[in-house]
């Protein structure tokens, strides 16, 4: 068999160096390790979670807005968000000065599951991160607001 005339030449790309790609990695590893209990413990997923997460920081969002802060898929949240709906942990009301914008909240039984998640989450983070020093974790603290910032920034245009 003989060589093709002109062979193609493709990019190299290495994928496993790529910094976004092994965030992304990084990033689903974490949560799938977390959700494993909570989801064991009170059947949520992990979107389901992050909803509440937001929530309870940020009562008063819409879905829209929940969306935004956490950059997740806006029908991702409003799946999420019909689910928390149907168990009844959150609450849907409608927003006192504009009757078209609706507003979530966690219900009575939303920050009872909140408030069990949210200290087992802080936990898991510490354990993930004690064999950084403390000097590395302000260093990764600084260096991912940055990215987070000015990084995202330069990307999005």
């Amino acid at each position: 068999m003989s060589e093709p005339a002109n062979p193609v030449v493709h990019a190299d790309f290495d994928l496993d160096r790529l910094f976004s790609y092994r965030l992304s990695v990084l990033s689903n590893r974490i949560s799938g390790a977390i959700s494993r209990e909570y989801h064991r413990r009170f059947g949520l997923a992990i979107t389901e979670w992050r909803v509440m997460a937001v929530l309870g920081r940020f009562p008063g969002l819409s879905a829209g807005e929940v969306a935004a802060r956490t950059a997740m898929d806006k029908v991702a949240v409003s799946r999420a968000v019909a689910r928390l709906l149907e168990r009844a942990l959150i609450q849907r009301e409608i927003h006192g000065d504009d009757r078209r914008r609706s507003v979530l909240a966690l219900t009575d039984e939303g920050f009872r599951v909140y408030d069990e998640v949210a200290p087992m989450v802080i936990e898991y983070h510490q354990r993930m991160l004690e064999p950084l020093t403390e000097e590395e974790r302000t260093m990764l603290d600084r260096l991912i607001d940055k990215l987070a910032g000015e990084g995202v920034r330069r990307i999005e245009g």
